[in-house]
């Protein structure tokens, strides 16, 4: 019975604690503009970032605090999925051409065995990828597995900007990024 009890209060927990994630989850996302598959957050109506770490695919570990200061482009990606494929050269683009101005790219692999997901990152993309194999990044973020690729940008204060629900191209994800990093200079120091 205990058991039980502690599994639901846990359930009920989780459940909370995902819905306040994100500006496209429950009352967050009616401030935020929505275009179909493109969630917008104005600054006064952003949310903090859920933690980000985990294993990098190539080894070693990641906290998203390291890039505090940085705009951080958050792509959820698996090697099975057609769409993700698609997107990968314009996501690589558009790192190529924003990371001179504080931007940062993060890919979090889900749903996925290791070797395929580097055999699928290598040649497409430069940038990092978290392992997630459970998908729990994913569910921090309130992106359900099923709704891979998924994009997030995160302003420079951490703070979840915009949230794209499907395949990106660069031609719309480059000025999504190019306006979130124009809100603040990048630090001194910035990569």
């Amino acid at each position: 019975m205990l058991t039980r009890r502690l599994a639901a209060a846990l359930l009920a927990a989780v459940t909370a604690g995902t819905a306040l994630v994100g500006c496209t989850s429950g009352s967050e996302e009616s401030r935020c503009a929505a275009d179909g598959s493109v969630v917008t957050c104005e600054p006064g109506q952003r949310s903090k970032t859920p933690k980000v770490s985990g294993e990098l695919l190539t080894g070693g570990g990641y906290d998203i605090s390291r890039d505090r200061g940085q705009v951080v482009v958050v792509n959820f990606w698996g090697s099975w999925c057609a769409p993700c494929r698609a997107e990968a050269d314009d996501l690589e683009d558009t790192y190529q051409a924003t990371k001179g101005s504080g931007v940062s790219f993060l890919g979090i692999n889900v749903q996925d065995s290791k070797d395929k997901a580097l055999a699928f990152e290598e040649g497409r993309v430069t940038y990092p990828s978290i392992f997630d194999p459970a998908s729990r990044q994913a569910l921090n973020f309130d992106i359900p597995p099923n709704t891979t690729p998924a994009t997030v940008v995160l302003d420079r204060e951490g703070r979840i900007a915009v949230v794209i629900r499907r395949a990106v191209t660069r031609d719309e994800l480059r000025p999504i990024v190019e306006k979130i990093a124009a809100e603040s200079p990048a630090p001194n120091g910035a990569r």
